[in-house]
């Protein structure tokens, strides 16, 4: 299988657009190597600006450019482009309804050996809060080329999750990409897997494992978190009565959470959530940390079980 960082789907894909739109512009916080906004400041370098380690400065920045018209992209790590400059991406760009487009890559545990302070496990949690911004989290290379697009035509503050390790290529060019509505990539009757990132091709690996055992599992995409699709979920719940989440993301606020919020409301069924257990990551390497903070195909697999055990009978 195919094997591309999302990242480096973001980079080329913005380069293609800033050949589209003069209207575009890129901001760095001195990180345009690894975030891959470096292709753009190649080729357009009268349209970047790296303000350097400055967070604050760069989201402010931003929301002043979209008021004079402009498509800012600001990009930074994920844990720094939105921890540090929180309250201003909250007032300068959320209040405002700012067209701001806020990438973080390196998200998740899968950062690997730049350790806890690097990976960021909690910014779904903080995006998705806001009032007036997206959150979206594309699963492969080939989606984030059509997210990227999507992102930038949107008008309105959207925050993109980006991730440093390659991710397995398992949707095609012909697949949709509404931002809003998930896709379902595998069908199932007996329990739904919402997963979002990296985890949506564990999920799927999960879907086999489950298959040898004469279990129906659904696997739901849910590329976008916020809006986030009710529908969907809804519908997942009344026709497999149960619900297993997984992301790449603290257990508290993320995903899990999100979907958790619709089910609660609309349609009660049990539900696991496979997720970063209210812990700080650490160094190693993606596929050991994968497994230390149990979010493999057979961890899934697992939390599928026990939510079907928990099923009405």
């Amino acid at each position: 299988m195919e094997m591309v960082a999302t990242r480096e789907a973001f980079g080329k894909t913005l380069v293609e657009l800033g050949s589209e739109n003069e209207r575009i512009v890129v901001l760095s916080g001195d990180l345009e190597d690894s975030t891959r906004a470096e292709y753009f400041k190649k080729e357009f370098p009268e349209r970047f600006f790296n303000l350097g380690i400055a967070e604050q400065d760069i989201i402010g920045t931003a929301a002043g450019m979209s008021m004079d018209g402009l498509i800012p992209f600001a990009c930074s790590f994920a844990v720094f482009i939105t921890n540090r400059p929180y309250d201003t991406l909250r007032v300068s760009v959320c209040y405002n309804n700012a067209n701001v487009k806020v990438i973080g890559t390196h998200g998740g545990i899968t950062v690997g050996p730049d350790g806890a302070t690097a990976q960021c496990l909690e910014d779904i949690a903080i995006t998705r809060v806001l009032p007036n911004i997206k959150v979206v989290y594309p699963v492969d290379a080939v989606e984030t080329k059509k997210a990227v697009r999507a992102v930038a035509e949107f008008e309105g503050p959207v925050y993109m999750r980006l991730g440093r390790t390659p991710y397995p290529v398992i949707t095609v060019e012909s697949d949709p990409f509404i931002i809003g509505k998930s896709n379902m990539m595998r069908d199932g009757k007996d329990v739904t897997m919402i997963a979002c990132g990296l985890m949506v091709s564990e999920s799927l690996k999960a879907a086999e494992i489950l298959a040898g055992e004469g279990v129906g599992a659904r696997v739901i995409n849910m590329h976008t978190i916020k809006p986030i699709d009710k529908e969907a979920i809804i519908k997942a719940a009344g026709e497999t009565g149960a619900v297993v989440t997984a992301e790449e993301h603290q257990i508290n606020g993320g995903l899990g959470g999100a979907v958790s919020e619709v089910l609660a409301m609309n349609a009660p069924v049990p539900v696991e959530m496979v997720a970063v257990m209210d812990t700080f990551g650490e160094s190693g390497e993606p596929e050991e940390l994968l497994i230390k903070y149990h979010l493999t195909a057979n961890d899934i697999a697992a939390a599928a079980r026990r939510t079907i055990s928990r099923k009405k009978s």
